[in-house]
């Protein structure tokens, strides 16, 4: 029984170099192994390694994906435009998200500096009897600030640009 899984994997070893890939050839982005369509469409070989091509399939179009491909077939400048109820949808999720991003980055920072102490953090054992990995620590806690610091900024930023920006004031006074 050995001698018969022996020979099997043998022959399957030796016998797979017989076994060749055609030549591929290589169309601008697509590949073809038919040697009329490479030199009809002027194709350069690819020489050395095999080369697998998968060809990937399309995404079904759903109901609210085929709705714009029709307004923007009845008239040109359709396709650039958005429904406006569904851009305030929009605008309400991305406000959302990022004041809820701000608050995160927000209590971050309370976080960072209630341990960064005014620039004298709590000394860790480890810390006491070697004093720059202390230092080490002291300037990784600002680091960490100011980089917080800038995403707060960033988000604020971005807050600002919404539409809308100037309306949320004058509505909670």
């Amino acid at each position: 029984m050995k001698h018969v899984l022996l020979i099997l994997l043998t022959t399957a070893l030796f016998s797979s170099p017989g076994i060749s890939q055609e030549r591929i050839y290589r169309c601008g982005n697509e590949y073809t192994n038919t040697l009329q369509d490479a030199q009809a469409r002027g194709c350069k070989l690819i020489e050395g390694g095999n080369l697998t091509v998968v060809k990937s399939t399309r995404p079904a179009a759903t109901a609210n994906a085929a709705a714009p491909v029709r307004q923007a077939s009845a008239s040109p400048t359709a396709g650039q435009r958005v429904d406006p109820t569904a851009q305030r949808e929009r605008d309400s999720d991305a406000r959302l998200i990022l004041e809820s991003e701000l608050r995160k980055a927000e209590t971050r920072q309370a976080e960072l500096l209630k341990e960064y102490n005014n620039g004298e953090p709590e000394k860790m054992g480890s810390e006491a009897r070697n004093y720059q990995k202390y230092l080490d620590r002291v300037a990784e806690y600002k680091a960490s600030l100011a980089r917080n610091e800038s995403d707060i900024a960033g988000i604020r930023r971005e807050l600002e640009r919404l539409p809308g920006a100037n309306e949320r004031p004058s509505a909670s006074k």
